[in-house]
């Protein structure tokens, strides 16, 4: 791309941008003597900025967004068309692309049923609680109010959504948090907490003591990620999942799966929870519902979970007294149905799995090339390389030449990741989300990348 004939209105923007945006998750000090990055066109895997210098994304739009790539005009047709015909109207009516998303969504969710619109991974999971807390009042007597979380887990940046936050850093500073949260431990096997054998069951017991410590009439919900993502790119260890369920099950124990950033084929399925055999109670997604091209936001339940809110229709507070503004925005489902269909006609859900399957086997090369690199890990086109000083202490690599192999691929046009405020000591992890459309070559070109910056700042 070409910004030269933008001139003076890219310098323009520029200074907008440094006088008066507050940008996300970053320190402004630096732009009072440097220029803060505008990103101005994406087409496919590729971004330009207000420079006109080229990257190749291998973080979908930096949180895991962008699925199905930039420039779709597709989408961007189906959200123009149903703008025009009708944008929005209040959630408490329907609408046409509501109507037929929900739809296609429940088909590719087996034992699900209803479909809640919001506007954002922090609403939806919201919704959850706010579903799981009246549960508890209408069907409980007030017990079972209780939610677990998992350490190291991120499920949103609303103070309650932080109360079931497992990432120290990220609640830093923003509590008091809403009471009726409680953790549990983590299961990430390279920093093991057990020595035992079969780890995934053992971390999955560990669930069930802390239920029967806070008793299993007060717990009604767990919410947890499929696979953990700020938090490390976590995939849990074999039989975890298996267990979880049959815990949960056991304690009559709703069970919440996160799915905002696994959600819609990032893992190589359509949910994060299918590659386990899960039933879950409650889904919630959000990036890659529509790739980033229209906001919105699901909470899927089960008819079950449904009824239980339509129980007594005499009653004025037996119904889900809730709304989202923005759920009401028909853009949303239009454009989660063309970003649906592009991934069906593509086979892009098989293209994350052999993708996927190269980019891991490109990082374990690194692993035997650079001894930094401690462990990789991954599911899909969701994966991540842990960086440490010492492989066999496994002590964590200094976050700032973390974050300097990140600058380092940056400045070769490579965008990349890493964990952020997630954990004290613990934020050296190398995350890597390219947008399902990814290529060999771009694999490869992404892991070239990583490989000169490991070799320039580690040696």
């Amino acid at each position: 791309m070409d910004n030269a004939a933008l001139g003076n209105d890219m310098s323009a923007v520029i200074e907008a941008d440094r006088a008066h945006l507050w940008h996300h998750l970053i320190q402004h000090k630096p732009f009072e003597t440097i220029d803060p990055r505008v990103i101005v066109e994406g087409r496919g895997m590729r971004v330009w900025d207000a420079r006109g210098k080229e990257h190749l994304d291998a973080v979908s739009g930096g949180v895991w967004t962008v699925n199905v790539g930039y420039g779709r005009e597709s989408i961007a047709d189906a959200v123009r068309d149903q703008l025009v015909k009708m944008c929005y109207f209040a959630g408490s009516a329907g609408s046409v692309p509501g109507a037929m998303f929900a739809r296609r969504l429940i088909d590719k969710m087996p034992g699900m049923a209803r479909v809640y619109y919001a506007n954002s991974g922090s609403e939806a999971n919201e919704k959850v609680f706010k579903m799981v807390r009246q549960i508890s009042h209408r069907h409980h007597g007030g017990r079972k109010s209780k939610i677990l979380f998992r350490e190291r887990d991120y499920h949103g940046t609303t103070i309650t959504c932080l109360s079931a936050g497992g990432q120290p850093q990220r609640n830093a500073m923003y509590g008091p948090f809403t009471p009726g949260f409680v953790e549990v431990p983590h299961c990430l096997e390279y920093r093991k907490q057990w020595d035992v054998a079969n780890y995934g069951e053992r971390a999955a017991d560990a669930i069930e003591e802390v239920i029967l410590r806070e008793g299993p009439d007060t717990i009604g919900a767990i919410c947890l990620e499929p696979v953990t993502a700020g938090g490390g790119v976590i995939v849990p260890p074999a039989g975890y999942w298996e267990r979880v369920q049959e815990i949960c099950r056991k304690h009559n124990i709703l069970i919440h799966i996160d799915e905002v950033v696994c959600g819609v084929g990032r893992t190589g399925e359509w949910f994060g929870y299918q590659n386990y055999g899960v039933k879950p109670d409650f889904v919630t997604m959000a990036k890659g519902v529509a790739s980033g091209y229209a906001a919105i936001a699901c909470t899927v339940t089960t008819e079950a979970v449904f009824g239980m809110f339509k129980d007594d229709a005499s009653d004025p507070l037996s119904y889900f007294r809730d709304i989202s503004t923005f759920g009401g925005c028909a853009s949303g489902p239009a454009a989660a149905l063309e970003n649906m269909r592009i991934i069906e006609d593509e086979g892009l859900l098989d293209n994350t799995l052999r993708m996927g399957a190269r980019l891991m086997d490109n990082l374990a090369a690194l692993q035997d090339k650079h001894a930094v690199i401690g462990q990789v890990r991954g599911k899909g086109l969701f994966c991540g390389a842990e960086l440490v000083a010492d492989r066999a202490t496994k002590e964590a690599a200094d976050e700032k030449k973390v974050a300097a192999v990140v600058a380092d691929c940056m400045a070769q046009g490579v965008i990349i990741g890493m964990t952020n405020r997630s954990l004290p000591g613990l934020n050296n992890t190398l995350c890597l989300s390219p947008a399902l459309i990814a290529t060999p070559d771009d694999i490869d070109h992404i892991t070239d990348a990583i490989d000169g910056a490991l070799g320039r700042v580690f040696g």
